[in-house]
């Protein structure tokens, strides 16, 4: 194929894009916090995120020295925390490592804590128009179905193999907007499934759509089926009304993070209280609640117990007035009972 294709996706783009905030900027630490918070979340869900996240870190100064715990509490709701923490180690690393200013290269992005691969090709693309590629699953999807490839799109090999196609590709001072043109081809029109072959700019050139295989392309192999943990989870209320949480260690799943306290099923409800010198006045059920991580289940089974005693905490935990854990950085994985125990509180 000739780069017809990649002039007319250019001009498609250029007439056709959504307005996103992050593509109002050429601020590689604002494309930076974009393409974060893109991981994993729609773009709907993103803007008012990114939004109030640059108005409380302006730049990387305000993001680097900011406590965590308000780093955390912007995110709250995103999910997948460890994606702030390295935003923030990020932004302290480019201060030390590199005076402040962003490398403008795909492979020094790279030695910035939370920028792989695609993440640095965006950045130095977009922001810097270096000739580089940014491929993730919807590029590939493109190029499979544009070339009629077969290969697994679920195997290293093939992203390596696409992102040596898609530099080829890359129309000579346009990178940024060519590579945004190929996630938004992949985004609104090149779907995974039910393709809008019609509304398809490069249409004319793609094999999978002159060949009839559009649905059955790109190959991608089945993820394993995620592990389920189960959990009871107690909401301790004092004779004050203070409900006990309990803040995750750094650097694991959830880091730094506030819960309910958790117990397995296996573990003993009342010996977990009588070890922190409460006892048990009343139990009543809080409901149930599953939260899905990429590779992990959470089942949930809550529980409102009101407690007398005290004077022992647990690793990280501390009594919280009532509803005073609204300014605590909560994830989203308790949240529904979160809200159970405050309308049992009300």
């Amino acid at each position: 194929m000739e780069k017809t294709w990649q002039l007319v996706l250019l001009k498609w783009y250029r007439e056709n894009k959504r307005d996103l905030p992050w593509r109002k900027t050429r601020d590689p630490y604002a494309i930076w916090v974009s393409e974060i918070m893109l991981q994993q979340t729609r773009v709907d869900t993103v803007i008012p995120y990114y939004e109030r996240f640059l108005a409380l870190f302006p730049d990387m100064k305000a993001l680097a020295s900011a406590p965590i715990e308000k780093v955390y509490k912007a995110w709250e709701g995103l999910g997948y925390y460890s994606r702030a923490r390295n935003l923030q180690r990020g932004a302290q690393t480019v201060l030390e490592r590199f005076d402040g200013a962003m490398p403008r290269e795909a492979a020094l992005l790279q030695k910035i804590p939370g920028i792989g691969e695609y993440t640095a090709g965006a950045i130095s693309s977009i922001a810097f128009d270096q000739p580089t590629c940014a491929v993730d699953g919807n590029v590939m999807r493109v190029g499979a179905r544009l070339y009629a490839d077969g290969q697994d799109i679920a195997l290293p090999a093939t992203k390596k193999y696409w992102q040596k196609e898609a530099l080829g590709w890359i129309p000579q001072g346009q990178a940024g907007d060519f590579n945004q043109a190929l996630m938004e081809l992949g985004a609104l029109v090149c779907l995974p499934r039910g393709a809008k072959c019609a509304a398809c700019p490069v249409k004319e050139w793609c094999r999978a759509f002159e060949t009839g295989q559009v649905e059955a392309l790109p190959v991608k192999s089945a993820k394993a089926k995620p592990e389920v943990e189960r959990y009871l989870v107690l909401a301790l209320v004092d004779e004050k009304e203070r409900v006990l949480f309990c803040r995750r260690p750094e650097g694991g799943l959830l880091g730094g993070l506030w819960l309910l306290p958790m117990l397995t099923q296996r573990e003993d409800v009342e010996s977990y209280i009588a070890s922190l010198g409460l006892t048990a006045l009343e139990r009543l059920p809080l409901g149930k609640a599953r939260h899905v991580f990429t590779h992990l289940v959470w089942e949930m089974e809550g529980e409102l117990i009101y407690v007398r005693g005290g004077g022992n905490l647990p690793q990280g935990g501390a009594w919280v007035e009532k509803g005073g854990w609204q300014a605590l950085a909560l994830p989203g994985a308790q949240a529904k009972l979160v809200r159970a125990l405050e309308e049992a509180l009300c």
